[in-house]
């Protein structure tokens, strides 16, 4: 950052700090038990659904609320926790919500007999929706460093913001607007520096296909200052929580806290993150049974790495790695010569679309033929999944939305070519002028002799 901007406390450890102020030590201290080892084991409790259950609780209370209402969401959660008794049967996490929820209850003289909540259904993604508008006038209640803009010295010229987007089967949008379709099966960071982290798994979409899908994301806010404690949010197929791991939904008990905050835009599809204290927005949506990642980030927080040898898998700033990386150009030249010979597309597996009708499908959302066009027709030429036509309709919502210069919300096959090109030629010129270099202090060294 700035050197005038002292943000060496963004990477001390703080402690997690549980919400829910009616329980008592004991039970606090259980629950900030079971958070810890949530946050640092998430492999071993996923499996069991344990974070799904303990985020949905402490989302669902609130300390000021009536008691009747705390011992039925206490209730819901007694019930969330056994049903995983099958899976999590020995999970260190498991028995400890259970010995949780036994003093909470006794705290709260709650009887195990009585109304639960039900758990929301799930709705389909509304029909065309304008772009969302950020919240830039939300007051701070904290100091300016807790603000962005506010702490750059005066008289700089205003911080340039830039957008990351990955979508689909899945496709990426770097910082530099690099467009890209990728394989990257498995876990991938897609940003990583001194601030947060970024991490997304990715499944096969289709048996024996190489396209996949983001079906988890974790995000990792570093401790910051006077403004935030450290917290992770967490995200998978059909569990979109509207809090951090820990049940909050800000930054933590910090005068500042409230420079990040977890807002629900549409429950169980669409959560604004909100780091003011880095000028950074994330927006995560579940579109279908997959996932969408979209962020808005200063350029100099982008570059606030610790370890620059240790960037090569960044994705958002790198792309991803050449041998990751799906001939796009291809795909589609096959796709379409196989539909012009009335073959049906390339790979078949009987999913319902030719070239031709999954581009009118595609036009129906997106009636320009960029990128976004372009990665809905591969996505349903490789998995079928109507889905994908709105994951790609949504992508370029957010794009409207975090990008900060309309002449490049659309990008076309020519600005990703130039964009190889540039890197290539610029890579060639580089070990030019070195050979140059070392040629002329050749010759001036044997001149000296």
């Amino acid at each position: 950052m700035h050197p005038n901007r002292v943000r060496s406390g963004a990477l001390s450890r703080a402690g997690w700090m549980v919400m829910g102020k009616r329980a008592g030590p004991s039970a606090l201290q259980v629950c900030q038990f079971l958070v810890l080892f949530l946050s640092y084991f998430p492999a071993a409790t996923l499996q069991c659904k344990i974070l799904k259950c303990n985020s949905e609780f402490w989302a669902s209370t609130s300390s000021s609320g009536p008691e009747e209402e705390f011992c039925t969401a206490l209730r819901a959660y007694n019930n969330c926790v056994r049903r995983t008794a099958r899976t999590c049967r020995g999970d260190l996490a498991y028995h400890s919500a259970q010995h949780g929820i036994e003093d909470l209850m006794s705290q709260h003289n709650c009887s195990k007999e009585g109304p639960t909540t039900q758990p929301r259904a799930r709705t389909l993604p509304p029909p065309v929706l304008s772009a969302p508008q950020p919240d830039v006038h939300i007051p701070s209640d904290g100091p300016e460093v807790c603000h962005y803009e506010r702490s750059l010295p005066r008289n700089t010229a205003p911080p340039n913001y830039t957008h990351c987007g990955f979508f689909g089967d899945p496709h990426l949008r770097t910082f530099s607007d690099d467009f890209q379709t990728c394989k990257v099966e498995g876990a991938w960071p897609l940003i990583h520096n001194r601030y947060l982290s970024v991490q997304v798994t990715n499944t096969p979409v289709v048996h024996g296909s190489s396209a996949t899908a983001t079906s988890k994301l974790t995000i990792i806010f570093n401790n910051f200052q006077e403004c935030v404690d450290q917290k992770t949010y967490h995200a998978e197929t059909d569990e979109l929580p509207a809090a951090f791991a820990d049940g909050s939904k800000n930054g933590g008990d910090r005068h500042g806290a409230n420079s990040l905050r977890v807002v629900e835009k549409v429950p169980g599809q669409h959560v604004e993150i909100q780091a003011r204290y880095i000028g950074t927005t994330i927006v995560v949506r579940q579109v279908g049974r997959y996932l969408t990642f979209a962020v808005r980030m200063p350029e100099e927080v982008v570059h606030s790495m610790e370890d620059q040898d240790n960037q090569d898998l960044y994705l958002c700033l790198h792309g991803c790695p050449a041998n990751q990386r799906i001939d796009f150009r291809t795909f589609r030249a096959r796709a379409a010569e196989s539909h012009g010979l009335g073959r049906g597309r390339p790979g078949s597996q009987g999913h319902g679309f030719t070239y031709q009708s999954a581009m009118a499908k595609c036009k129906e959302r997106l009636p320009v033929e960029d990128m976004y066009f372009q990665s809905c027709v591969f996505d349903l030429l490789s998995s079928g999944d109507i889905n994908f036509t709105w994951a790609a309709y949504y992508a370029f919502q957010d794009v409207k939305m975090l990008h900060s210069n309309k002449d490049k919300y659309h990008l076309f096959e020519k600005d990703t070519i130039l964009n190889s090109t540039c890197g290539n030629v610029g890579f060639s010129v580089l070990i030019f002028l070195s050979f140059v270099f070392i040629q002329l202090l050749s010759d001036f060294c044997s001149s000296c002799l």
